[in-house]
């Protein structure tokens, strides 16, 4: 099943999503109403109780190319302020990727720059084709980073690594980008949905309750110390302990067989 959101694809099939960016004439640039439409489709996906793992990729040549750098120029030249006609919007965009419920698994099909390079940073894992380049090129347009770019990529690379980035506006390609741990696989073009898929399916078939639990407490990693850490996987824990997922995972290895998580 594919649903249509404008300039954003949803499509479902079994216990995965794949949601598109689907402006490829203009390498799927955060512009017209494709921010609304990926909001659309990300809440489909996630909405949906049947799927446990969203791949979020981009139709064409590219993954995302950043910012329509046309609108950009037209609000800067009219004197409009981030903060009066975007700022809602661009948030929101970018939670609806980091803040999904299920994991989400970037295939980064080609170039992401810019805020597309942040929006592949929110997703929860990276797979990249040997097509795909990473750039934060917001400095050499008179611009900082936004989309969570100065939040995400020092959580992944470090405070050091993530500012020469910004501010030198260096385009790394895929196998740069993995060295760096930027991303965690590196595949031909044409097995790179295959490659996300097969990755899909694999964290589909584990119990959904502590994958979805695990992220939160991934993404909390930097909050305080490790006693902090210990209590919020004590109070995740429990939640597991309860479920009748953890029965079934406990039984099954027991009985030597697969277990069938139903998320409960």
């Amino acid at each position: 099943m594919t649903l249509q959101y404008g300039s954003a694809l949803c499509s479902i099939d079994g216990n995965i999503a794949v949601v598109t960016l689907n402006r490829p004439e203009c390498r799927n640039a955060l512009g017209g109403t494709i921010r609304e439409d990926i909001i659309e489709a990300m809440a489909a996906a996630d909405g949906d109780d049947n799927v446990r793992a969203i791949i979020l990729t981009g139709a064409g040549s590219a993954f995302c190319a950043g910012g329509d750098l046309r609108e950009l120029y037209q609000r800067a030249a009219h004197g409009q302020t981030i903060t009066e006609k975007t700022e809602p919007i661009r948030d929101r965009t970018l939670l609806a990727v980091y803040e999904a419920r299920k994991p989400v698994i970037a295939a980064v099909n080609g170039p992401a720059m810019g805020a597309g390079m942040n929006l592949a940073l929110a997703a929860d894992i990276r797979i990249a084709s040997t097509h795909a380049r990473f750039s934060q090129a917001h400095t050499m347009r008179g611009m900082m980073p936004d989309y969570g770019g100065t939040y995400l990529l020092p959580a992944i690379l470090g405070s050091s690594k993530a500012y020469e980035l910004i501010c030198t506006g260096a385009t790394l390609d895929a196998e740069e980008a993995l060295r760096l741990g930027l991303v965690s696989q590196v595949v031909e073009p044409s097995n790179l949905m295959d490659r996300a898929h097969s990755m899909a399916q694999t964290i589909a078939r584990n119990a959904p309750i502590p994958i979805r639990l695990a992220k939160r407490a991934v993404q909390q990693h930097h909050q305080g110390g490790l006693c902090e850490a210990l209590a919020r996987e004590t109070a995740a824990q429990n939640v597991c302990y309860e479920s009748q997922d953890a029965r079934e995972g406990l039984r099954a290895f027991l009985e030597k067989r697969n277990p069938t998580f139903q998320g409960k």
